[in-house]
């Protein structure tokens, strides 16, 4: 809906951006943003690397404008939105539960659950069923509807206040994970960096993620855990310790596997 906070929720997310130079795209269209995913693992890794370069996985947000009843029909520039919508992998449907004065709601009214139902329909009528992820912009005032409204509510949700920047982190996790991809790792002198592949992807595929050339070009793979890792002190150590395994093209990469592509 209009007016839910959708973008100061964006401009939140968008503080905590990526420097573009690390990344092929430096020129981005300004309701696009970049947004590092919080990953303790990582830092690890780079000071047991002493990693010049610390990389992480990302998630990219889109800022899309509110949607009204009539949206599949054009009701406000619907037909545009809706089609921006089409584009993306995942909703985070942004739900009022503040109660404010000052910014109006388009039905006069906070009901959530009404506005939820009437998004809802709008995008079914409209054909377009992706995961969806309820955002709920909340307050400390509106602990009283909002125990009520999640009482009520089907589907996943996580809270944020964005004027705060509580739930934040919490919400760009939930976003990777709504996406359905895990977190593996690449480290050395050079760099440490965080990876993203599909949960189930083959170690080909996932090597896809660095370079086509490590999906088109796969030998063989050298894998270690990332708990195995930081509990030897080094790949060359957790080697040692028989702990770096080779794998192949059927391997299925798991989250927090720290690897080696040969090719």
């Amino acid at each position: 809906m209009p007016n839910v906070g959708k973008s100061t929720l964006f401009n939140a997310l968008t503080k905590k951006g990526v420097p573009a130079e690390n990344y092929p795209f430096c020129t981005i269209d300004p309701s696009v943003g970049i947004v590092p995913v919080p990953d303790e693992r990582l830092d690890k890794l780079s000071a047991i690397s002493k990693s010049k370069k610390t990389i992480p996985a990302v998630v990219e947000f889109v800022d899309i404008a509110g949607l009204v009843k009539g949206a599949s029909e054009g009701a406000g520039l619907g037909n545009k939105f809706l089609s921006h919508i089409r584009e993306v992998d995942a909703i985070l449907e942004v739900v009022r539960i503040f109660e404010d004065k000052d910014m109006i709601h388009v039905h006069d009214k906070v009901d959530p659950l009404f506005d939820i139902e009437v998004i809802n329909m709008e995008l079914e009528l409209a054909n377009i069923k992706k995961p969806t992820l309820y955002v709920l912009n909340t307050s400390e005032a509106a602990d009283i509807v909002k125990r009520d409204f999640v009482s009520k509510l089907s589907g996943p949700h996580i809270e944020v206040d964005p004027i705060f920047g509580t739930g934040l982190d919490n919400l760009i996790k939930a976003s990777y994970d709504l996406l359905n991809l895990i977190t593996f790792f690449t480290t050395g002198e050079d760099e440490s960096r965080a990876w993203t592949t599909l949960r189930g992807a083959t170690a080909p595929f996932a090597g896809k993620s660095i370079h086509t050339d490590f999906q088109q070009k796969f030998i063989r793979a050298e894998v270690v855990s990332y708990d195995q890792l930081i509990e030897a002190g080094s790949f060359s150590k957790a080697r040692e310790k028989g702990w770096v395994r080779t794998e192949g093209k059927e391997y299925i990469v798991k989250d927090g596997d720290v690897v080696e592509f040969l090719i």
